[in-house]
């Protein structure tokens, strides 16, 4: 029997895509006519199913990294064009990425919804998304990549107006509306560029004909470029394409946790790598004078962020806007044109997806648990919920850059490699950056620890679950922490620091991430 760590048959790897893909599409089909008493049936695929895809990756990281396999699953879709799967480094990264805090969203999410209504819708759509998010991840060309892109699209709509309030469907219609415009920019792109090159795959240095068309036409490449770029911006978040963000932190906090962490701003960034780098080439966007303007706007976008940030008094908008921040650190990478830049970029893929999910698990259990959601409710709550709390500090510590977090290790090499660039300007974003970072992260650490809490008052809703959560006998102003919401928090910090500490050893995704780097700058 082949085991993880051995290579697999050459002849099974361009299958593996197709399973992923597959497995939470069969997951959401068959979830979505479930009874809602089916608890435990339900679970059970969501579960089975995500363990399944984490194995998958393990089991493709040998051949793909250490052997450079490269496999491809191809079909036909239009006359001339085909929907093609394949796995490179990248693709792995993101969706090992996706895999992983997939499985733990899910441990959140059965708890989190435990007791309310239409999990079967939710769970149902939920998987979708994922499909959507491992087929953008697997996605050899653009054509596959537009497919998916506009699925995510409509299937994260439902996850965002779950609870049905006016609040929710007015933030879900407002997401939808931006969302629509982006993909519909991406399309135009991916057409026009279609007529102008054929197909378009995803290639390192650039596909076929686009730096011919660069050199050769110049403004229809440019406005192409600007339409992907465009387009991919919104669901990226780039200012001032950022506006949704905010207003969809009316979603469940598993929603908000796989808006931010795993699903649509990370697709959007991700496809933004793949433009400049797998579409254009590095040497071709620099040729038509777009990385510059691109990196200005991402350094502009990291300040904006962090300042709005700053202002939110609301924990889940104060998170937000902290993404808005933290994605752009990503196209700080991409657009500065060095290996020390591009690792840090790509590698912070990662790490802001795990400290950003740490932040919405904790914000979520406070809400839940302590029925508070704003900064100053949560004055005291590390006596109350320490275990939260002690999480909710990692993932803070992480997001602000201190050793030995993975924070760190995304911001060293980003600044290191703008030490060593031509654009030695972006050391001091990133330094303005961790201070605001500290500035509106610092306050909610302390008053956590520090801050006496408040006396518990009586809750005339009572708790939305029927998770136990009365308080502690020998503390009464200690609250029982619901395992299944705390766990994955726990998981997420541990990895938060973790990956700081083993980021020099082999498969680390600092490695691979100087991999990828490697493979894109020759």
């Amino acid at each position: 029997m082949v085991t993880l760590f051995e290579r697999l048959p050459g002849e099974f790897l361009p299958v593996i895509p197709v399973l992923m893909v597959l497995l939470s599409l069969t997951a959401a089909v068959v979830i979505f006519p479930l009874p809602e008493n089916r608890v435990r049936l339900r679970a059970g695929i969501n579960l089975t199913a995500a363990v399944l895809k984490v194995l998958l990756v393990i089991a493709l990281v040998p051949s793909v990294v250490a052997d450079g396999a490269r496999p491809e699953f191809s079909a036909p879709f239009l006359p001339g064009i085909e929907l093609v799967l394949r796995v490179d480094p990248l693709a792995l990264f993101f969706a090992g990425l996706s895999s992983l805090l997939w499985l733990l969203t899910t441990i959140y999410a059965l708890g989190y919804l435990r007791g309310t209504q239409n999990k079967s819708r939710f769970f149902g759509f939920f998987s979708l998304c994922v499909t959507a998010t491992v087929g953008i991840s697997f996605s050899g060309n653009l054509i596959t990549f537009l497919v998916f892109y506009e699925l995510l699209t409509v299937v994260t709509y439902p996850l965002v107006a779950h609870w049905g309030t006016p609040e929710s469907l007015r933030a879900a219609r407002i997401y939808l509306r931006y969302a629509l415009s982006g993909g519909l920019a991406v399309l135009i792109g991916v057409v026009w560029l279609t007529i102008y090159v054929g197909p378009v795959s995803f290639e390192a240095g650039g596909a076929a004909g686009v730096a011919e068309l660069v050199r050769d036409q110049p403004m229809p490449a440019l406005a192409i470029f600007v339409l992907l770029v465009g387009g991919l911006g919104v669901k990226a978040a780039l200012f001032p394409l950022h506006g949704w963000l905010p207003l969809a932190m009316v979603a469940p906090a598993p929603v908000s946790a796989l808006l931010h962490a795993v699903a649509v701003v990370k697709a959007g960034v991700f496809g933004i790598l793949r433009v400049v780098h797998d579409v254009f080439g590095v040497e071709a966007a620099a040729e038509l004078g777009v990385l510059t303007p691109l990196l200005v706007l991402a350094a502009f976008t990291v300040l904006y962020g962090s300042y709005q940030a700053l202002r939110q008094e609301e924990l889940k908008k104060r998170l937000a806007y902290s993404t808005v921040s933290q994605v752009s650190y990503v196209v700080l990478g991409v657009t500065m044109i060095n290996e020390l830049a591009t690792s840090g970029g790509v590698v912070h893929l990662v790490h802001q997806g795990i400290m950003k999910i740490t932040l919405f698990f904790c914000a979520g259990l406070f809400a839940e648990v302590l029925r508070a959601h704003t900064v100053t409710a949560l004055r005291g709550a590390g006596r109350r919920m320490p275990l939260t709390s002690v999480a909710f500090t990692a993932g803070a510590l992480g997001m602000i850059g201190l050793p030995p977090t993975a924070g760190f290790i995304s911001k060293w090499q980003l600044g290191s490699g703008a030490v060593s660039s031509d654009q030695s300007w972006v050391l001091w974003v990133l330094v303005a950056s961790s201070l605001l970072n500290a500035a509106y992260f610092l306050p909610v650490v302390y008053s956590l620890w520090f801050d006496e809490p408040p006396e518990p008052p009586e809750d005339p809703e009572g708790p939305r679950t029927t998770t136990a959560r009365g308080p502690s006998e020998a503390d009464p102003l200690r609250v029982k922490e619901p395992r299944s919401l705390v766990i994955p928090a726990l998981i997420t910090a541990g990895l938060t620091v973790l990956l700081g500490l083993v980021a020099s050893l082999a498969f680390a995704p600092l490695q691979i991430a100087r991999f990828i780097a490697e493979g894109v700058l020759g």
